[in-house]
């Protein structure tokens, strides 16, 4: 009987490891699931209009600076063509490499991406791993992992597409794998590396690792052919020569020493002039004193800008529930009863409504100070969701109230009443009798009156993204940025999903 149900166990974990490994294979979807989706009609017409076939080899860059990924195809003469310009809905973390787990980064640099790197099962839509750490990343120490390009459009680390374009990309990786490609290159920098753009980022601290990625990308700029990538003393090498000079095949070692080695001869020429222009043509930006970009830290990715101007709300609420907008990312495809919608990718609280405060007024022989006016029960929600508590958003609308300048009233177009004046007016000193003249009149103290901004009604609620100003600080308040609009939780809460 123990035996017996031992075999048991053991058949059915081998069932299940099976089914597992099926699933990584893309020849074992099933024909109508997502990963075999087939390549548009007008992606097969555009293919072959530019002298491609579907099966033919890819190669893909990346550029964080300007939110663009690229997909390349081989054509029928041998050298790659851009095939198409995809927006990147989302990365994560500054310019420069990945250099630790959890730091947000997304990876820079030459990574392989092989058929068992391919996640048809990803809970972002579908996906492939970049492949991070590769050898370069790891003679350095580096550490992450499941690191991806994915759907979604949520990164923490990653690069994040719509759930159309990496269904599409991703197709476009399978169909070259099924004609005969092993693997595609993913090749991934901080910005098109023009020489113009290495001028102005020349003072940033990575700017000697991005002058050797740069090696590799005028390699592919000149060859249009993918560049041969090797690591040795910790540092990339481009196109060398596969043996020595006595026909002995060369060994690279990521953190040994790099053995003698040349250029290929097939390409050393056109490669070495390419760089030659290229570095005298940065030297003659940095003569000329083309501005240099701020080296920034602590920011958290970008968004290309056709996203940033098109993103999407609908009404929701949050833990607490209270009502919020949820920013969605247009190009999200119909999912299955069994696939749940993602994290919310931005929450912004729904505008409260105040009542505004009359202006009051002051009679000319009592000039009171004024007090404050009573605090609207929606502001007073507002504050509490600030506050923590009924008596903080009392005090904080106290602070409000004594921060707050009130507005000078309209005047009136009928005479005013002798004894009556406006809260803001002057008082008019008496001239002697013997003299009837006007007397100059002395500035008085303006009394503060207690104001709510309240937001128009057909005002559209304030969505924050990546390129959002941050809110102008407040000198006069001790709410510092308070606006009728506040958003709601960190970065981390408002773009987060798990790899």
């Amino acid at each position: 009987m123990t035996a017996r149900f031992v075999r048991a166990v053991m058949a059915a974990a081998a069932l299940s490891a099976a089914m597992a490994l099926a699933a990584c294979n893309p020849d074992d979807l099933a024909p109508n699931s997502r990963a075999a989706a087939p390549l548009s009609s007008a992606m097969v017409s555009d293919i072959a209009s530019k002298n491609m076939d579907t099966g033919s080899p890819i190669l893909a860059r990346i550029f964080k600076e300007e939110a663009e990924m690229e997909v390349w195809k081989q054509t029928r003469d041998g050298q790659y063509a851009l095939l198409k310009t995809y927006p990147i809905c989302r990365w994560s973390g500054d310019l420069g490499p990945k250099k630790k787990e959890g730091d947000r980064q997304a990876p820079e640099g030459f990574y392989t991406i092989t058929p068992g790197q391919m996640n048809p099962a990803s809970s972002y839509y579908l996906a492939f791993n970049t492949g991070f750490p590769n050898a370069y990343d790891r003679s350095h120490g580096y550490t992450g992992s499941e690191l991806m390009v994915h759907g979604d459009c949520s990164s923490r680390g990653c690069y994040a597409m719509t759930d159309e374009q990496i269904q599409e990309i991703y197709a476009l990786a399978r169909e070259s794998f099924h004609g005969g490609q092993r693997a595609f290159q993913l090749q991934a920098f901080p910005f098109r590396m023009t020489a113009l753009n290495m001028a102005k980022h020349r003072n940033n601290p990575n700017f000697a690792f991005w002058k050797m990625l740069k090696e590799g990308y005028d390699n592919f700029e000149v060859t249009r052919q993918e560049p041969k990538v090797a690591v040795c003393e910790k540092r990339y090498v481009f196109d060398p020569a596969t043996t020595d000079a006595e026909g002995r095949p060369l060994k690279f070692n990521a953190a040994g020493k790099c053995p003698a080695y040349e250029l290929d001869k097939n390409i050393a020429d056109a490669v070495l002039e390419h760089r030659r222009q290229e570095q005298t043509q940065m030297a003659h930006y940095i003569a000329q004193g083309v501005a240099t970009v701020p080296f920034r830290t602590g920011i958290d990715g970008g968004m290309n800008q056709v996203f940033a101007e098109k993103l999407g709300t609908q009404e929701g609420y949050d833990a607490k529930g209270r009502p919020i907008l949820v920013a969605t990312a247009p190009g999200a495809l119909p999912r299955g009863d069994n696939q749940p919608i993602p994290a919310t990718l931005v929450s912004v609280p729904k505008p409260v409504q105040a009542e505004p405060a009359e202006p009051q007024v002051q009679l000319a022989s009592a000039p009171a100070a004024a007090e404050p006016a009573a605090t609207p029960s929606a502001a007073k929600g507002l504050l509490g969701s600030l506050f923590g508590d009924s008596k903080a958003a009392e005090a904080g609308a106290s602070a409000m109230a004594t921060a707050v300048p009130a507005p000078k009233p309209a005047p009136r177009q009928t005479a005013k009443p002798a004894a009556v004046r406006t809260a803001n007016a002057a008082p008019k000193a008496q001239a002697p009798a013997s003299k009837p003249q006007v007397a100059q009149s002395e500035p008085a103290a303006k009394p503060r009156v207690a104001t709510i901004e309240k937001p128009a009604a057909n005002e559209t609620p304030q969505l924050r993204t990546a390129y959002s100003a941050a809110p102008p600080a407040n000198n006069n308040s001790s709410l510092t940025g308070a606006q009728p609009v506040v958003p709601v939780g960190s970065f981390s809460s408002r773009w987060s999903g798990v790899q």
